[in-house]
């Protein structure tokens, strides 16, 4: 992922929405959004998968565990020979070590820069954000949070922009369908800023530009937004949460039909057992 906002208990029915692009090379193999067994794991996960490594960019399990990762953009920091941050998504997912453990072995694996949302919200309905280039970990309070390839909620116009999205279209939906549609059309958003808005991550002018809008084609089409994900949890009558995880895969050329994916899940995240002697 490259771009994404989160919204936390902002709407009594829809208590958990995430709505994110993942912008990559076209070139680099991806296998589609669908339940896979991670390597050397014993349970599948729920995402894309990234076929050059193995890893993935943003994963959920039946559990109740979720992740995703962007990349910290800043060239003059990378190391060719790093391992792949894919692989953090499926760790967080396969493991049973808690998110306060789950930093030290962030930051000591020698990744490139990396940023990380996870949760574990059948244990704790909290968030995490965490990264290997700035800061202790940071626990997301409750409200519209955004991420790109730098700090979590830095003002990067298009960070700025989706909030805002978000929060307009948590404000007038009538029902998840709806609620998609316009997240959608958000994240399909291809509005420039002014060069004296763009950030400066090490990369030229130019690539700030072209990397700038929520959704990405660069002038050759070799690079850009790849997919399009929301994560939509409804609350039910019953109190339980029904989630839809919705994927639109995009092809390199302009004008080209997106490829829809979408996975119901009900009672997701699970409710926590209930203690010894409450009902």
């Amino acid at each position: 992922m490259c771009l994404v906002a989160l919204a936390l208990d902002v709407h009594p029915r829809f208590p958990l929405v995430l709505a994110s692009n993942r912008d990559e090379f076209f070139e680099r193999p991806a296998a589609l959004l669908d339940w896979w067994t991670p390597e050397g794991a014993s349970r599948p996960v729920l995402g894309g998968r990234d076929l050059r490594n193995g890893g993935t960019w943003m994963a959920l399990s039946a559990g109740g565990r979720l992740a995703l990762v962007t990349n910290v953009r800043n060239p003059a920091d990378n190391d060719a020979a790093a391992p792949s941050r894919g692989e953090i998504v499926t760790d967080w997912l396969a493991g049973a070590h808690s998110l306060d453990a789950f930093g030290p072995r962030l930051l000591a694996r020698g990744y490139n820069g990396v940023n990380l949302l996870a949760a574990d919200l059948a244990a704790n309905p909290g968030w995490t954000w965490m990264s290997n280039r700035a800061g202790p970990p940071q626990r997301l309070a409750h409200g519209v949070h955004g991420l790109s390839n730098a700090r979590l909620d830095t003002p990067w116009p298009k960070v700025e922009r989706l909030k805002g999205r978000l929060q307009e279209a948590l404000a007038t939906a009538r029902s998840a369908d709806a609620l998609a549609e316009s997240l959608f059309h958000a994240l399909a958003d291809r509005t420039v800023p002014a060069d004296s808005e763009l950030p400066s991550t090490g990369v030229p002018t130019e690539w700030e530009r072209w990397l700038a809008p929520a959704f990405i084609r660069t002038p050759d089409a070799r690079y850009g937004t790849r997919c399009s994900t929301l994560l939509i949890a409804e609350r039910m009558a019953d109190g339980a949460l029904f989630t839809r995880l919705i994927e639109r895969s995009h092809a390199p050329g302009d004008g080209l039909p997106a490829t829809e994916r979408r996975v119901e899940l009900p009672d997701w995240p699970p409710r926590p057992p209930a203690l010894p002697g409450r009902r």
